[in-house]
Formats: structure tokens, sequence, C-alpha cells
């Protein structure tokens, strides 16, 4: 008998906390049924009229066209690819001497430029360096919507 009252607390024991599993796993997976339940649909709003996108401004416009213009002569394969590029760009300048300004330094607001260059000088330096190393910061423009001055900065 000594043997069967070891077994009974053991078996007792086992079974108590099988039933202690059963009911914590089935308390987990009721939160999880909880937390499953369905999201409200969302009531779709109707779209609101689609604004014209803005136009981008002469001088947005300009700047696109002037840096393609750079990197092509910069990245020209030969000489006549790079004078023709040069042609196509000075025909944006109101004329071939507009001053290109090339800001070197700012601090407090206060600009340090590079000694000034026209725009000729400035598309002939990038034919010979082959290098584009400047970004257009400022562009100023006359009401024919001409360049007449421009300001670059170091990338």
């Amino acid at each position: 008998m000594k043997k069967r009252n070891l077994k009974f607390p053991l078996t007792r024991s086992l079974t108590v906390m099988l039933f202690v599993l059963l009911a914590m796993g089935a308390c987990k997976s009721k939160k999880k049924v909880v937390e499953a339940a369905p999201e409200p649909v969302p009531v779709e709003e109707p779209a609101p009229q689609s604004e014209p996108e803005p136009q981008p401004s002469a001088e947005e416009v300009a700047v696109g066209k002037l840096e393609n213009y750079f990197n092509a002569v910069a990245n020209a394969s030969n000489v006549q690819g790079a004078n023709n590029t040069i042609r196509e760009a000075l025909g944006m300048f109101s004329n071939q001497n507009t001053p290109v300004l090339i800001v070197i330094h700012e601090e407090s607001g206060t600009k340090d430029y590079d000694e000034p260059t026209t725009i000729e000088r400035y598309l002939n330096y990038l034919k010979d360096t082959k290098k584009n190393l400047n970004f257009i910061s400022d562009i100023r423009m006359d009401g024919s919507g001409k360049v007449t001055e421009l300001e670059l900065r170091r990338r």
C-alpha cells in the first residue's frame, strides 16, 4: 500500500499541473482571440479635387537646362562637341560677358567670391578641366527670359 500512496500524490500533482497548464494556455488563446477582433472598415472619403501641379518657374527651368549644359560640356568626348554645347548654352544668356560669381566662403550672410568671370570663360574652363565642381545657387534673369547673372557654389 505504501507504494500506492507514493504514486497517488505524484499522479495527483501531475494532473493538477496539467490542468494549470491547459488553463493558462486557454487564457492566452482567449486573449489572442480578443485582440484579433476584426478592425472596423474605414469609411472612404471622397477624393479631394486634384489641384493642378504648380508649374516650375522660369528660373527653375533655366537652372535645370544650365546644369545639363555644364555637365555636357565637362563630359564632352571631343572639343567640337563641347564647343557646340557651349554655343547652345550661350544662347540662354543676355550676352557672352554675363558675370558668373563663384562663392568660395560664406559666414554670417557675408559671401566671399572667387575672381569674377564671364559665362564664356566659365564654359571654356569646364571644357578644359572636364570637371563640373559647382552648382547653381542663384540666378538672375531679365524680362525676356535671358540670364543676366549667375552665382555658383562648390558641391
